[in-house]
């Protein structure tokens, strides 16, 4: 049994507010409730909506902080497959194959990874291998470069592969302490991720407060990863993602994007969003961040793509084929 097993016992969520509408023929027919934080360039709260500091999963938003930790214990990748390893990947072929590159360098293959069989994230890859009749496998699975990473990992240090997964594992304790000194809070929840590894929260201040430090960073491991986000958005991504988009429109960006809709974005300037969407709908997840984006103005500075950023903010709801509405931010 474990040291540390998930918490037992509800723990209270964020109060959220309403963040979105989904508005059909003039009439608000739903709405997305979530919360939402900014820092400014010095790192303090610029403003806020919902609760920025009660604790949340932030789920696949975590990979960067658990990578920064495999760094400073050792690990050394090609900056491509350093961003592979903070990736929910869309399971394309270049995504695949980096996984397996990590793997063979520890001398490890695919059974090594204790990821569930899964099929490409991305719909279009999904289509595509089903229709060549692929079944679903573990390196397919979007978070196997987080897991070949953890494995070479334990590798580099002499760490048991089979067990890497326990909280009690030398690398999950490493990724803990990593990830409490970054967000600056002690971990609140212990969970398990959909990936069968541990799962960590913080709030939404803390994540945005550890995704800047990794933005600003002039050098050392937290700099490598920042730098293997901004250098290969398509491997922590994919190439049809609205992450990858935002990475390319924004100097020096750095995003991630995690499951029941939380996302995480910082400026070498300092500046920091995070935020999470309460009922998990992924479809307000992009509207509300655009939105956030522009309401600091990054939309309209010198050297960034407005139009892209704004693009990866707009929902249409169509009746038949024509437009009819939107999912719109509220601000």
């Amino acid at each position: 049994m474990s040291s540390r097993e998930p918490s037992a016992g509800p723990v209270a969520g964020p109060s959220a507010e309403v963040v979105a509408e989904v508005v059909r023929s003039g009439f608000v027919e739903g709405r997305h409730h979530g919360s939402v934080v900014a820092l400014a360039a010095d790192g303090q709260v610029d403003w806020a909506r919902g609760d920025a500091v009660g604790p949340v999963l932030p789920r696949s938003c975590n990979k960067p902080l658990q990578a920064l930790a495999m760094v400073r214990a050792g690990l050394d990748l090609p900056s491509e497959l350093l961003a592979l390893a903070c990736a929910s990947h869309s399971g394309e072929e270049f995504h695949v194959d980096g996984v397996r590159r990590i793997l063979a360098g520890a001398g490890l293959d695919e059974e090594a990874l204790q990821t569930p069989a899964d099929l490409p994230l991305d719909p279009v890859e999904k289509e595509a291998r089903l229709r060549a009749g692929g079944a679903p496998t573990r390196v397919h699975m979007n978070c196997s470069g987080k897991h070949a990473a953890m494995l070479a990992t334990c590798v580099v240090n002499g760490w048991d592969t089979d067990s890497y997964l326990d909280p009690a594992h030398p690398l999950q304790q490493s990724i803990r302490e990593t990830f409490a000194e970054v967000t600056g809070e002690p971990v609140a929840v212990d969970a398990v991720d959909g990936c069968g590894a541990p799962l960590l929260s913080t709030s939404l201040t803390g994540l945005a407060r550890a995704f800047r430090a990794l933005a600003v960073a002039t050098d050392g491991p937290e700099r490598r990863i920042a730098d293997a986000i901004r250098r290969h958005p398509a491997y922590v991504s994919g190439t049809r993602r609205d992450e990858r988009v935002l990475i390319g429109a924004i100097p020096g960006a750095i995003t991630k994007f995690g499951a029941e809709a939380c996302q995480v974005l910082a400026l070498p300037d300092g500046r920091a969003f995070a935020l999470k969407i309460e009922d998990g709908g992924d479809r307000a997840r992009p509207v509300v961040l655009a939105a956030a984006l522009a309401r600091a103005g990054i939309d309209r500075e010198p050297g960034v793509d407005g139009a892209a950023v704004r693009a990866t903010g707009e929902s249409v709801l169509l009746g038949g084929p024509r437009p009819v509405g939107e999912i719109r931010a509220v601000l």
